[in-house]
């Protein structure tokens, strides 16, 4: 007997949820857990939900693009690599991407961030994955949050790109799941998670992101 399908809310203590036969629950399985609870009524409805025409990719530096020099953590953010991560894993959709800037997230100002929401706003895309560092993302991702008709998710890395042992390969698969999974909105997509952004902070002792108190 297949096993039936369950969701686990962040807003609910942790709850899992089995999907009824009025209606289900999406969630990314065996990748990603899904905080937010996604239910449609018939699979017409959920076809038009997830289509997604081309996404587009906005870049802002950060781990995932960083090139260290030599063991005192000289460093500086290189060209995005999340267009060849696509290309090299050929995926099935047409993507764009704006190289907006290059900071260390810790760097990224107030302005930086305007500049982020109205490159997004801007857009005739519905589908936006922004690359960001894991320091302030949080901040960028609520105030994305208030851009209408646009599913936002925002990604990052622990570890560069560049290095063996990086999560940014899963990270962005993750990110790429759920952005044409979720509703309209801003989205993090972290530690295997996709977090609302009101509802998650970065740990920086222990290296991850977790739910807020």
């Amino acid at each position: 007997t297949p096993r039936q399908p369950t969701c686990r809310i962040a807003n609910s203590s942790s709850l899992i949820y089995p999907a009824g036969p009025d209606f289900s629950y999406l969630f990314i399985r065996d990748a990603c857990t899904l905080y937010y609870p996604l239910q449609y009524i018939s699979s017409n409805e959920f076809s038009k939900a997830i289509i997604m025409k081309k996404l587009l990719i906005v870049t802002t530096g950060g781990t995932i693009d960083k090139i260290y020099f030599d063991d005192m953590s000289d460093y500086q953010i290189g060209e995005p690599l999340i267009g060849q991560i696509l290309d090299h894993l050929q995926v099935g959709f047409e993507f764009e991407v704006n190289a907006l800037m290059r900071k260390d997230s810790l760097h990224i100002t107030d302005e930086d961030r305007l500049m982020i929401h109205d490159a997004i706003a801007a857009s005739d895309a519905s589908h936006v994955l922004v690359t960001h560092g894991t320091d302030s993302m949080v901040k960028t991702a609520l105030l994305l949050s208030d851009i209408p008709g646009k599913t936002i998710v925002l990604t990052g890395a622990l570890n560069p790109a560049r290095f063996r042992d990086t999560d940014a390969v899963f990270n962005i698969g993750c990110a790429v799941g759920a952005v044409q999974s979720l509703p309209p909105g801003a989205w993090v997509a972290m530690s295997g998670t996709i977090w609302d952004p009101k509802m998650v902070r970065k740990n920086r002792s222990k290296n991850r992101f977790e739910a807020a108190d």
